[in-house]
């Protein structure tokens, strides 16, 4: 019985030492995505920095692991993205409501001219967490933040941080739905917020294996099952999920070259 007893206890010790180093990892991930956010909204300042706009739809076709995207030039951000060919992410900018790029009749909410926010940023990239920030929510997200939430917009909870979480000057809001996973986005608070054209983002995962973070301003939360309806939809119509297609276009791509 002894020896018993402690092949078990060791067997539970392995067990628990792989959960925690599980946990340690995935808090490591998100200390970095929390750099990230952070980094990523000063970079969504007063204006957008770019080569470019451009009214041009030509579709480009884009390689990113086992995914293809097919996106019209005009909702690609940066230029230097503007062409077909295998990437390691893609950025892309939408106009709210109607997902659309850039066009010269909206040059005013994409150049940030006046007080109306309404820019989307959506970047698209591998996955690196094994769930997106929904399914963070239970096992990390609710022991990082405060028991107690007060009430926000659309029926959204909104938490503040605990001091010992690495989240400064972060809430995360939260959205109950029913038969399935909350709602759950982070977003920059304090008088830094007031100066990003987008301080709010939510993490997703489309296609084969993309995780998408979208950014988008905190006047949106009111709104926010429409919003992540509107970004999986537009997620839906660009993105093909198919091993062999990517393998193809690879095949393509690599000729051309």
């Amino acid at each position: 019985m002894h020896s018993s007893d402690t092949a078990d206890s060791q067997s539970c010790g392995a067990i628990d030492e792989r959960f925690m180093l599980r946990v340690f990892a995935g808090f490591a991930l998100l200390a970095l995505a929390a750099v990230g956010i952070s980094v990523g909204g000063k970079l969504l300042g007063r204006s957008i920095v770019l080569a470019g706009h451009t009214e041009d739809t030509t579709p480009f076709e884009i390689v990113i692991g086992n995914d293809v995207l097919v996106v019209p030039a005009n909702a690609i951000r940066f230029e230097r993205e503007r062409r077909d060919g295998i990437a390691p992410n893609l950025h892309l900018y939408l106009r709210w409501p109607d997902m659309s790029g850039y066009q010269a009749a909206a040059r005013a909410d994409f150049n940030h001219a006046g007080d109306r926010r309404s820019i989307l940023f959506l970047s698209f990239e591998p996955r690196m967490m094994s769930r997106e920030m929904s399914g963070r929510y239970d096992p990390i997200y609710s022991a990082l933040i405060e028991t107690e939430a007060r009430p926000g917009p659309g029926g959204l909870r909104v938490h503040a941080f605990s001091e010992k979480s690495g989240y400064a000057n972060e809430m995360l809001v939260v959205g109950p739905r029913d038969g399935g996973a909350p709602f759950v986005a982070r977003c920059l608070s304090g008088p830094v917020a007031s100066e990003l054209l987008a301080e709010c983002e939510r993490d997703i995962f489309v296609g084969e294996e993309l995780s998408l973070t979208y950014r988008f301003p905190s006047e949106l939360l009111a709104d926010w099952r429409r919003l992540d309806a509107a970004v999986r939809g537009y997620a839906g119509t660009v993105v093909r999920g198919d091993a062999g297609k990517a393998d193809a276009a690879r095949q393509r791509f690599g000729r051309a070259g």
